[in-house]
């Protein structure tokens, strides 16, 4: 039986539109709030059609020397120009873009995961140390 984690896909973001590409700093002060933005596609534009989308991102913090992350944020993307018209017919889209802010005392690893409807579960990290 396979386990979640072997799902996850990961490859390097300049070459592959699925991977979740973390923005935020390297280096954050302890207990003020940072901004971190979540996209996909940026070297590549992923598409955003009714057939091929992003569905969701999702965003974790895992402290160092901690057993368990925290789940920072769910962003979900539901409009893909799909209308009672039939499939692209909208000019409605969300982009699969996410930005929020956040505050640690403790350095980690911040995670975040993606699903492509047709390519499936995608994901990406980055470390965040603390002054």
């Amino acid at each position: 039986m396979k386990q979640l984690a072997e799902l996850f896909q990961m490859a390097d973001w300049k070459k592959e539109k699925h991977v979740p590409v973390i923005e935020a700093p390297v280096k954050v002060k302890k207990g003020e709030y940072f901004k971190v933005t979540v996209t996909l596609g940026k070297e590549i534009a992923h598409p955003n059609t009714t057939e091929h989308h992003i569905r969701w991102i999702e965003v974790y913090f895992h402290p160092q020397a901690e057993k368990y992350p925290y789940q920072l944020g769910r962003f979900e993307f539901t409009a893909h120009g799909e209308s009672v018209e039939g499939s692209d017919t909208s000019t409605v889209y969300t982009h699969h873009a996410a930005s929020f802010s956040f505050k640690t005392d403790k350095p980690g690893d911040i995670i975040a995961s993606s699903y492509c409807n047709i390519h499936g579960l995608w994901s990406s990290s980055q470390s965040v140390e603390v002054e």
